[in-house]
């Protein structure tokens, strides 16, 4: 297995999603792979955890990788949050990304988990497998 590529499959994501016109419709800027100090906008997208496990064989390395993306709002109800969750999906769903290491064989949305959080926050985490091998 190699994590070498963690860091480029990361970059391609958050470049896909800031370029996304449709996205950048719905939250501007607002797109974070670290968010910001201070205070937050009352709609954004960050980038969240990744899990990665060997998909390596005889002829290549390799691995499964499960990223998350997370919507996050101020507002009182889900109805802006799954818009943009909507739009992330379309950007990522099946997307061929570039990566300055490695290369993408395929990107798929796996699961959505939309919840309340402390404080009336609502936060839409979506998870996207991604099947990377190394060159």
């Amino acid at each position: 297995m190699s994590y070498a590529m963690s860091g480029a499959l990361q970059a391609a994501v958050f470049a896909a999603l800031q370029g996304d016109a449709a996205l950048a419709e719905l939250v501007g800027t607002n797109i974070y792979d670290a968010l910001p100090a201070g205070n937050l906008p009352p709609l954004y997208v960050t980038l969240g955890a990744e899990e990665a496990r060997d998909a390596s064989d005889v002829a290549s390395r390799g691995a499964w990788h499960d990223l998350t993306v997370a919507v996050v709002t101020e507002a009182a109800g889900f109805a802006a949050a799954k818009t943009v969750a909507a739009a992330v999906s379309d950007a990522l769903h099946e997307a061929d990304l570039a990566l300055s290491r490695g290369r993408l064989i395929g990107l798929r949305f796996r699961r959505a988990r939309a919840r309340r959080e402390t404080g009336g926050l609502r936060r839409i985490e979506m998870t996207f497998r991604a099947r990377l091998e190394d060159d």
